[in-house]
């Protein structure tokens, strides 16, 4: 196990629960970038939709990583992707480590949340 990176990821999961409420798994996580992904913010979706957003957000995860690359929005302005890249066989905790990582990453680069350096 990353020490580090589960460290920093705690940081962060313990900010979005500040907004958000306590619980956030990474499922969680992937729900919310999905719908912000959409754009349409907080609405009931069906069983099919949480499942589309869940994709929607490990494409939009993976895509600084050269595995999707974003395609068009469709007449409901949901976003498609087309993969690049297959990922290579992972491990269960090497999936973990890649997703902590992508969410690091995606929740830094877009200005909502700025991780504090102690050095």
């Amino acid at each position: 196990m990353d020490h580090a990176l589960e460290e920093r990821f705690q940081k962060l999961k313990t900010h979005l629960e500040k907004t958000f409420g306590e619980g956030m798994d990474l499922q969680a996580l992937l729900f919310l970038i999905g719908v912000n992904e959409l754009g349409v913010g907080h609405r009931n979706f069906s069983k099919q939709e949480k499942t589309d957003l869940l994709h929607v957000a490990i494409c939009t995860l993976l895509e600084p990583y050269g595995h999707y690359e974003f395609d068009y929005r469709d007449e409901e302005n949901w976003p498609h992707f087309k993969l690049v890249n297959h990922l290579p066989p992972l491990s269960h905790s090497e999936q973990q480590h890649l997703i902590k990582e992508a969410l690091l990453d995606y929740f830094i680069a877009n200005d909502y949340y700025t991780e504090v350096i102690l050095e």
